[in-house]
């Protein structure tokens, strides 16, 4: 996926005007689509409860619901009529008149090395030939020779089976995020060794850490970012965490969840088809996220 480079002075992209019923009515349907998402959540907060799976999207990625209810136009797009309304008090939006849009200019003069670095690192992540050779044991390497476990639900082989799994395959994690957490004897155990530094060159698409991350990415982007792109990537990070805890070694049958049990051939490619799917959605979304914030930070010289 070939990108146009970024340092370049160029024309600015044409302005879009939405009059106030247009994006009212685009503002609704993102806040009503962010609620179904994050309704187990809130449900779960205001009684102290909590879920092996579905909280990971609101912990380990610390943006809250109501930030996720937030809709964003995007950049070049004004709002008609809206300076009377809550969001002209936002930062990163000015008024113009009566109308209001987001400050592209300010937000992208204080970001620009955080920009730079995000469209650098999802281009270089959907152009890399994906791997599907992992097979999800990533988790299984953090349990590794464990006694105290990173969930509390208990683990569908017991530790020693689960430790012989994790030894009779060879472990190629290419994700740092996920090597950071790898017991002290599994680190040993990987082909690679991930770092902050080498993310650039290690990250591809067939990681399904890597296409959560898609998600974390878009929230750093903030108002650069169409409130109907943010959720749809917030809706694949939620369905790949969900895949990535089915294939983990815990047993998670108590919670709804059918393993994939990766120590089997049958598992193996029910991961594998799993992971081509989410290569695919992921990189649709990195293209979508490069096209839409490239011409912004283009329009600035270097």
């Amino acid at each position: 996926m070939p990108t146009a480079p970024i340092a370049e002075l160029v024309t600015p992209v044409s302005t879009t005007e939405l009059s106030a019923s247009a994006w009212h009515d685009r503002e609704a349907a993102h806040q009503s689509r962010a609620d179904e998402f994050t309704r187990g959540r809130r449900e779960r907060s205001s009684v102290g409860a909590t879920h092996p799976v579905d909280d990971f999207l609101f912990t380990y990625y610390p943006f809250r619901p109501g930030l996720l209810r937030r809709w964003h136009p995007g950049a070049d797009v004004v709002l008609r009529d809206a300076a009377g309304e809550s969001r002209a008090s936002w930062k990163w939006y000015r008024s113009q008149g009566n109308d209001v849009s987001v400050d592209a200019v300010a937000f992208t003069e204080a970001n620009r090395r955080s920009i730079r670095f995000i469209l650098g690192l999802l281009a270089s992540t959907a152009t890399r030939q994906a791997s599907f050779g992992c097979f999800g044991l990533h988790e299984w390497a953090m349990v590794y020779q464990k006694d105290e476990l990173r969930h509390e639900v208990p683990l569908r082989l017991g530790q020693r089976d689960t430790d012989a799994v994790v030894k009779s395959h060879n472990i190629v994690c290419t994700h740092f995020d996920a090597f950071r957490f790898f017991t002290p004897e599994a680190v040993g155990l990987n082909r690679r060794y991930p770092t902050r530094e080498n993310q650039p060159e290690l990250e591809q698409s067939g990681c399904l850490h890597a296409g959560m991350d898609v998600y974390k990415w878009v929230t750093k982007l903030g108002p650069l970012i169409p409130g109907e792109l943010l959720l749809d990537c917030f809706e694949l990070a939620r369905d790949i965490r969900q895949t990535d805890m089915r294939a983990s070694p815990y047993d998670l049958s108590d919670w709804g969840y059918a393993p994939i049990a990766i120590e089997t051939a049958d598992g193996k490619a029910e991961y594998v088809q799993s992971q081509r799917r989410y290569t695919e959605r992921g990189n649709v979304l990195r293209a979508r996220v490069i096209a839409t914030v490239e011409p912004v930070l283009s329009s600035f010289s270097a």
